[in-house]
């Protein structure tokens, strides 16, 4: 799972790798937990948009009370099942999630590090992700996860499906067998570069309620 990401670039430096003509404001900080705010690139009649969104689709599991807090539900396990299917068919309800690195927990528990993986020589690049308009929360996104390839897998078995440059439109706007094709393939891992840091994963002290895969 993937649940701490950075975007440690302006929002008009994130409009401009993602040829987002009109780059809003953004809430969102550098550090990307589930159940915050993160930015998004959707794309609406050839249009592309920099939005405000929060990670994670709200779920309300069985037993919660009426007043308890839905469940981010930040990673997408099967783009063919679930709650996904339906939105994954549709090309309008597909994003470009902004990242510079992403997370993965690795040690002992209580004692856990945060191993940060990016890609070699690209200062920003892009998650594929889903989005839709929620009750909750307003507008929301989850990010597709694959299995790992090998520069990954000594940490953990499961990564983003991550896009090159020129995959951007495909992501946004091909068939949904394209999409299930990009779930499916190992991304290269020569282009993936990897730094173990001595940083505790729970440091954030208002850390939010556990996120789930679906």
């Amino acid at each position: 799972m993937c649940n701490l990401y950075t975007v440690r670039l302006s929002a008009a430096e994130v409009a401009a790798h993602f040829r987002v003509p009109n780059p809003v404001q953004s809430n969102a900080s550098e550090e990307v937990y589930p159940g915050t705010p993160g930015m998004v690139v959707t794309e609406n009649e050839g249009v592309r948009e920099l939005r405000s969104m929060v990670w994670g689709f709200p779920l309300r599991l069985k037993g919660m009370k009426p007043e308890a807090k839905p469940k981010p539900v930040n990673n997408i396990a099967d783009l063919a099942k679930g709650m996904w299917i339906g939105l994954a068919r549709k090309p309008q309800w597909r994003c470009l999630i902004p990242v510079t690195g992403f997370a993965e927990a690795e040690g002992e528990k209580g004692r856990m590090t945060r191993t940060w993986f990016s890609l070699k020589d690209e200062p920003i690049f892009a998650w594929a992700g889903l989005w839709r308009i929620s009750d909750e929360w307003g507008p929301v996104y989850s990010g597709v996860m694959t299995d790992a390839n090998e520069a990954i897998q000594p940490v953990h078995n499961r990564m983003p499906v991550l896009l090159h440059a020129d995959e951007y439109e495909q992501w946004l706007h091909g068939s949904f067998d394209d999409a299930l094709a990009f779930q499916k393939r190992t991304f290269p891992p020569e282009l993936v570069a990897m730094e173990r840091t001595s940083e505790l994963w729970a440091k954030k002290k208002s850390a939010p309620e556990a996120p789930l895969l679906l």
